[in-house]
């Protein structure tokens, strides 16, 4: 019995031939990614890449995190060359936490529809983040979602892995009483805590309000400063561990000073944070006044205008800072170690 209905992927909404022009217009930004060690053309079944040689005894450090709910502001501001960075940043300032450097990255981007125009913005973004962090952008999956996700939506994750020498990863047990914390300002809300943020602004509501410039974020609007990428502290993080005996770093992330802090202090010690200390930036007073946030809830939240720790000794504070700002950092003390049995941070 013959059956008269012809059917195909393209009818069923996946248009194969989307993803090969995604792929042609993202070749470009992938092509300023090129490090020593790749070892192929983007297009394979994987991504090849030959270990750097010189190391004792190389370990490998691998980190996989999106962007969270921020792609939403993407979406809603219709601009996605920068969501990219984000998605590098996340994985690439967790992995240099233990004093690794990122070798490669790899992305995933889950579709409605695949518009290559589109796609290859996102992977823009995706390319200047790897740059920034001199990590390869070795391969990635576009995946077309249709019934699953609406038309003009798509979320974006990555994965990296970067190395260090076994006796150079970051070893908290040397860190003492009298050592210093430094802070490395943020760009911003960061990747982290949009679903308060949305809440807080009423985004999904009533998003053109986002728009109108804000006085209080020197004229900027809210969805526009809301969208300013994760920094990337890679290449500062690393010219500091070439000088600096360093001996404890903080990506702060979700769950903010409370939760991020700590998890780079030993037992007995505790990272005693003066709050007035803390430069804030103005989208977190904005975010804790317009949604009535208590003050602990947002330093349990938000990076509140600092993005990353590092714990030094105190002998080494002044040529750390150097260092730091020399690479185009905000850095600046925020407090010191402190022994103590029961928390392993204090904002006071």
């Amino acid at each position: 019995m013959n059956n008269s209905r012809s059917e195909s992927y393209a009818a069923a909404g996946v248009d194969i031939t989307a993803g090969y022009k995604a792929v042609e217009l993202m070749k470009k930004h992938i092509a300023r990614t090129k490090n020593e060690g790749c070892l192929d053309d983007v297009g394979g079944f994987g991504g090849c890449f030959g270990l750097p040689l010189g190391l004792e005894e190389p370990v490998l450090v691998s980190g996989t995190d999106g962007c969270g709910t921020k792609v939403k502001m993407a979406i809603l501001m219709d601009k996605h060359d920068t969501i990219g960075i984000d998605a590098v940043a996340m994985c690439v300032n967790d992995i240099i936490c233990c004093g690794a450097k990122p070798l490669f990255f790899l992305d995933y981007i889950a579709c409605g529809k695949n518009i290559p125009e589109k796609i290859a913005a996102i992977v823009g973004g995706v390319a200047e983040g790897c740059v920034q962090s001199g990590a390869a952008l070795i391969g990635g999956e576009t995946a077309e979602h249709p019934g699953l996700m609406p038309v003009d939506e798509y979320d974006l994750a990555g994965f990296a892995v970067g190395i260090v020498d076994k006796k150079k990863i970051l070893d908290n047990k040397r860190m003492a009483e009298g050592d210093i914390v430094i802070a490395l300002a943020s760009s911003g809300v960061h990747s982290n805590g949009f679903s308060l943020c949305r809440k807080v602004f009423d985004i999904d509501n009533n998003p053109d309000s986002l728009y109108a410039p804000c006085e209080s974020l020197g004229g900027k609007s809210v969805a526009e400063t809301l969208l300013t990428p994760t920094r990337i502290y890679v290449k500062s993080i690393l010219a500091l561990l070439e000088k600096v005996d360093v001996k404890g770093i903080s990506h702060i992330t979700g769950g903010g000073f409370y939760e991020n802090i700590p998890r780079s202090i030993p037992d007995g010690l505790c990272a005693r944070i003066n709050k007035a200390d803390v430069k804030v930036l103005p989208i977190f007073d904005l975010i804790a006044k317009t949604g009535n946030i208590p003050e602990r809830d947002m330093f349990n939240t938000y990076n509140m205008g600092v993005g990353m720790s590092v714990v030094v000794p105190a002998s080494e504070v002044e040529a750390a800072l150097e260092i730091l700002r020399a690479n185009g950092e905000d850095a600046y003390v925020i407090g010191e170690i402190v022994k103590s049995e029961n928390e392993k941070i204090e904002i006071i």
